[in-house]
């Protein structure tokens, strides 16, 4: 087997590993290592290029990416992901151990991001962006997409280092506030949110399951005009995010 086939096998490897994490683009590399991933390879069209767009975007990592890139032939880095970044980089990240227990029973004044049955692992990766530039203290999701695929991890640019993001089969009890985001709850602003509420939100077309509604003690609804059916997931996340009192 070529060198060139070995990585190619690799990478698709990884993108069906549950321990693995597949990063493409300068963006998801950047911020696995500003995050302390645990960043096992590399490989870009043009190293010198990622060194120039850390100089300008993120100095923090200025020489990072020299020290753990290696170049490929841009044809090879076509062949190795479905869809090539255009800053033409791709690498494999151990994807760390989430202690869900932990996460919920972490006291700052930070809600967790509960996603119930999301279908669309862009969105997925959307809500976690939004999550850790909001300060959440976590993301999970339920049903059965795994919110470390590799599209999710695009759409989210690398962040889910930046916060616990993990997959739950049913929300473990505890002590925080259950709010069910719903358009039949009571108005953003009029229903009192703990800081360290979940947050739970459904999908775009069926909203929140019945059980989780049951669940839940409080019910909160987004202000929308009237014919309006529903959000992007993702921008719901972010209008009740960044909607809670600083």
């Amino acid at each position: 087997m070529s060198a060139a086939e070995a990585l190619t096998q690799r990478y698709r490897a990884a993108r069906r590993d549950r321990e693995l994490a597949v990063l493409e683009g300068f963006h998801a590399l950047k911020h696995a290592l500003r995050f302390g991933a645990d960043v096992r390879e590399a490989v870009a069209s043009d190293p010198a290029e990622l060194e120039r767009l850390a100089a300008e975007l993120a100095p923090d990592l200025a020489g990072s990416f020299a020290e753990r890139v290696r170049r490929v032939d841009p044809g090879l880095l076509a062949r190795i992901v479905p869809h090539a970044p255009h800053t033409g980089v791709v690498a494999i990240a151990r994807r760390p151990r989430v202690d869900v227990a932990a996460a919920l029973a972490d006291q700052r004044p930070a809600p967790i991001v509960l996603l119930e049955d999301p279908r669309t692992m862009g969105n997925m990766g959307a809500c976690v962006r939004v999550a850790a530039a909001a300060g959440a203290a976590g993301v999970l999701s339920t049903g059965s997409n795994d919110p470390w695929h590799p599209e999710a991890l695009r759409g989210a640019a690398g962040l889910h280092f930046a916060l616990p993001v993990a997959a739950v089969v049913d929300l473990p009890a505890g002590d925080r506030q259950l709010v069910a985001i719903d358009p039949g709850g009571e108005e953003l602003g009029a229903t009192e949110i703990s800081p360290r509420a979940i947050l739970a939100f459904g999908t775009e077309r069926y909203g929140l399951s019945g059980e989780l509604l049951a669940r839940a003690d409080a019910r909160a609804a987004i202000p929308m005009r009237g014919g309006v059916s529903s959000l992007n997931l993702a921008t719901a996340v972010a209008a009740v995010l960044f909607s809670r009192p600083r």
